[in-house]
């Protein structure tokens, strides 16, 4: 054991010779030294702090919250000064909504650029939402949290609405007018929350989002604002959308995420369809009786195709200029009634009114991806489909009427009768039970525009199958053949 000792001695010896040699030869002093994260911004500037290296972008925010940063920087905000300076037609009253001031937030007076033009203030930047950061750059622990509000409306001084409005970008005007402002869960209990109001589809798709009102009584009432759809700080999708629009898939698709709802029948209940959009543009809506093949087929119309990558958003979301007779500028339209046939007033803009003849709402939607030749074309077809699915829907309800007189009051009480055809909550799905559905849905505004094609398929074959299950007549003269397609 010695021996070995003494060898392994020997054999280090030279080893930490060299070591201390080579330590010798390097004199290395590590400095450590803390660099400043912004310069003091301007007393003027009421405590904003804008950019701490304008060239790259890195906001003083930035440097903390990296994440942000990242994502930020490639969204259409962090391009919003040059975007402006390249347009061809900046002017200083653009100025305001292009960087950072007392827009969107809750400051009141002229702060941040609009007080001091300096460059540092390029850009909408975190602040432009979330406030003066100072206060929380100086003293992150102390509880002061600068979190943005998504609170949309006219009457609001903050939020999105502050810039995104006016003759040239109405997005704001448009939506207060939309459904989508209205929180419809309200009154109608928490199983409609994931899709009626702010809170709950947040929570439904899984937002863990820190902002203003969260956890508020207005939270709970808020419809479905901006911050819902689009994500303020990422461009992952177009549009700073939170999901894609153009993936035929009600899981993945953002409109479809919540226009699914009973978009096939819920055995469990007598209830209709409800919000069956997506179902009904993809082609697999409806109940399918077996002779039409129930092993869960689809019939895909145009604009549940690929001739229309953008499905709902493809008619639903469309901008356009506004031009009077003399071809003057009158304002844009945003798209953001989300109609995609809406009535007109006398200057040309969309309006929220569904009152106007079809012959006076514009088609303008149809043509503009070159889907139809006209809107005269378009207008033509819409009311070709619906008068056809109208005339099925018809005949179907006079069938089931020979089953039961009032076949459409009764069954939402349950009070068809013993032996009827709709008894809800016996676990049997019959015939008359999967027709009623598809009477509704036929009549559903839109579905002749979302899906023609399933529609008249799903009616003359409900109508065989009621015929072969009940012994009701035909009347003549009715065509079960699909003729729409042809």
């Amino acid at each position: 054991m010695r021996g070995n000792a003494v060898r392994l001695a020997s054999f280090l010896a030279p080893i930490a010779v060299l070591a201390l040699a080579s330590a010798g030869c390097v004199d290395e002093k590590i400095v450590f030294k803390e660099r400043e994260l912004f310069e003091t911004p301007p007393a003027e500037a009421a405590s904003f702090l804008g950019y701490s290296n304008e060239e790259a972008k890195l906001t003083v925010c930035g440097n903390c919250h990296v994440g942000q940063q990242t994502k930020w920087v490639n969204t259409a905000h962090a391009d919003a000064w040059a975007g402006l300076q390249g347009s061809g037609h900046a002017q200083e009253t653009c100025e305001g909504c292009h960087t950072v001031n007392e827009l969107g937030n809750h400051i009141e007076g002229d702060v941040g650029y609009t007080s001091t033009g300096d460059a540092r203030y390029h850009d909408v930047q975190c602040e432009s939402c979330h406030g003066p950061g100072l206060g929380h750059v100086t003293n992150p622990d102390g509880g002061l949290v600068p979190l943005a509000p998504i609170a949309v409306g006219l009457d609001l001084e903050t939020g999105c609405g502050e810039c995104h409005q006016g003759a040239h970008h109405p997005f704001v005007e448009e939506w207060s007018q939309s459904a989508h402002a209205v929180s419809a869960a309200d009154g109608h209990g928490a199983s409609c929350d994931p899709c009626h109001n702010a809170a709950g589809v947040f929570a439904a798709w899984g937002v863990d989002a820190n902002y203003e009102e969260k956890g508020t009584e207005e939270a709970s009432h808020m419809g479905i604002v901006c911050a819902v759809c689009h994500d303020p700080h990422s461009a992952g999708n177009e549009g700073q959308l939170r999901f894609a629009i153009d993936v035929p898939s009600e899981e993945s698709n953002l409109c479809m995420k919540c226009h699914h709802k009973r978009g096939t029948p819920d055995v469990t209940t007598f209830r209709g369809p409800h919000s069956p959009e997506g179902p009904v543009l993809l082609g697999y809506g409806g109940w399918w009786p077996p002779n039409l093949g129930a092993d869960g087929g689809s019939i895909v119309a145009t604009h549940g195709s690929e001739a229309n990558p953008t499905l709902c958003a493809g008619c639903h979301v469309n901008s356009f200029e506004v031009t009077d007779e003399l071809g003057n500028f009158v304002q844009t339209a945003t798209g953001n009634l989300f109609k995609p046939t809406p009535c007109l007033d006398a200057n040309g803009v969309p309006t929220a009114s569904d009152d106007c003849a079809r012959t006076e709402r514009t088609y303008r939607t149809c043509t503009g991806a070159g889907c139809h030749g006209s809107e005269a074309v378009a207008r033509s077809l819409q009311l070709t489909a619906e008068t056809r699915l109208e005339f099925l829907a018809e005949e179907l309800d006079r069938l089931l009427t020979q089953i039961h007189p009032t076949w459409n009051s009764c069954r939402t009480n349950n009070s068809c009768g013993a032996g009827s055809p709709w008894q809800t909550g016996d676990g049997v799905y019959t015939t008359a039970e999967g027709a009623a559905f598809n009477y509704e849905l036929a009549l559903k505004p839109g579905s002749a525009i979302h899906n023609p094609f399933l529609l008249e398929a799903l009616l003359t074959s409900t109508i065989r199958q009621v015929r072969t299950d009940y012994g009701v007549v035909v009347r003549a003269g009715v065509n079960l053949d699909n003729i729409l397609g042809k």
